[in-house]
């Protein structure tokens, strides 16, 4: 055997090799690398949508908390501010029905005043009446000078 003819035939058959494995082996593994990559690619695009959209709801949701907290802000100051005027109404309401009752009792403060100089006057008028009584040692008629009585009584 010759060497060279022995070289020719590997080269001839190393040659076909290749020709069959670019023509039905190397596409495939092609296919199957091409796709791995643009399955890889796209996991990675999703991985970054992703990261970019956690992003973007925190940020959102940072806002939501913080139009919460400011929404809480208001109601509290709103409850405060009812709360402010719930006081001050009772206050006032307190005082008017104070004044109220202030007045009623001076009013019957007044009454009784009234009533005891309206007694006062009829106990002087009795013992006016008892003196002159004594004065003139004789009784005096009430009924028949009950006009003088009653002036009496007006001017004490």
């Amino acid at each position: 055997m010759n060497i060279n003819l022995t070289l020719i035939a590997q080269s001839i058959s190393f040659a076909l090799f290749i020709l069959f494995t670019v023509k039905f082996v190397w596409p495939p593994l092609m296919k199957a690398i091409e796709d791995r990559q643009k399955q890889i690619a796209d996991g990675l695009a999703a991985g970054e949508r992703g990261k970019q959209q956690l992003e973007a709801s925190g940020r959102r949701a940072n806002e939501e908390i913080g139009k919460a907290r400011e929404r809480a802000a208001e109601i509290v100051a709103h409850a405060e501010q009812r709360a402010t005027q719930m006081i001050e109404a009772a206050k006032g309401a307190a005082k008017e029905e104070g004044n109220r009752e202030k007045a009623a009792a001076k009013a019957e403060i007044e009454q009784e005043a009234s009533r005891a100089r309206e007694a006062l006057r009829e106990q002087v008028a009795a013992l006016v009446v008892s003196g002159a009584e004594k004065i003139l040692q004789r009784e005096v008629n009430a009924q028949a000078h009950a006009d003088l009585l009653t002036q009496l009584k007006q001017e004490l």
